[in-house]
């Protein structure tokens, strides 16, 4: 009950602030941003217990950091660059957590894996030969963001055609949705403004980590209802295992 209004609230919460923010009305973005994912880690930590659900808090707090230090991004090229790295360890922890869901499915449609792969590596080609010459001395760095959430993406795309269906959707479609606010926040800053930048970053990353979640916990959840139809709970059957 508590996670459900939790969701719900982070949602009407997202709203209000994309409508502040499509305003302009930007100084409310130091009140209202790092409240953000806050409402995500309540949501989180008050829904039922599973294997990962630690990962997933991890994750989100990696974000809430980076979130917290970007707003100090006018004072100084180093508060990016540690926003930066606060956000690939928030993408390194979802590789990790993406690697641990479970599989309940078997999809060995070869095309559709090797299109979803093609996909990937294309979206990395044009994402690092349009910047690469805009970069400067963050080459390296961008580089390394770009390869991990790449992989992050891979790793969603992957789990997707093997987890139970609808969470797997709901996961896929976040990892997308995140890449897309990396790109925006990238082609904005480094190759040319973007007409109300903070807007669509925004949208697309309030979108992404809703989506993440909620599709983690309607996986996870599943399984646990599963456990609970069969009289094991998950903690108990992992001991069997």
């Amino acid at each position: 009950m508590k996670t459900n209004l939790l969701l719900k609230t982070y949602i009407a919460f997202s709203v209000l602030y994309l409508i502040i923010i499509f305003l302009n009305f930007e100084e409310f973005d130091w009140y209202m941003k790092p409240l953000l994912l806050p409402i995500l880690l309540l949501a989180v930590y008050f829904s039922d217990s599973f294997t990962t659900k630690k990962i997933l808090l991890t994750a989100l707090f990696f974000s809430w950091i980076g979130d917290i230090i970007l707003l100090f991004t006018d004072k100084g090229e180093l508060y990016f660059i540690f926003g930066l790295v606060a956000f690939l360890l928030s993408h390194v922890v979802y590789i990790v957590l993406f690697s641990k869901q479970k599989n309940t499915r078997i999809n060995d449609n070869k095309l559709v894996f090797g299109l979803g792969i093609v996909a990937i590596l294309a979206y990395f080609t044009i994402m690092i030969t349009t910047l690469f010459p805009k970069l400067g001395p963050l080459k390296i760095p961008v580089l390394v963001y770009a390869v991990v959430i790449t992989t992050m993406l891979f790793f969603a795309f992957r789990g997707s055609l093997k987890w139970a269906i609808p969470a797997n959707q709901y996961i896929l479609i976040g990892a997308i949705v995140f890449v897309s606010s990396d790109s925006i926040l990238a082609f904005n800053k480094f190759y040319a403004p973007i007409a109300h930048a903070s807007f669509f970053i925004m949208t697309t990353y309030c979108m992404a980590q809703y989506l993440i979640v909620a599709g983690i916990l309607k996986l996870n959840t599943k399984q646990i209802e599963s456990y609970n139809n069969l009289g094991v709970t998950p903690l108990r059957k992992e001991a069997n295992l």
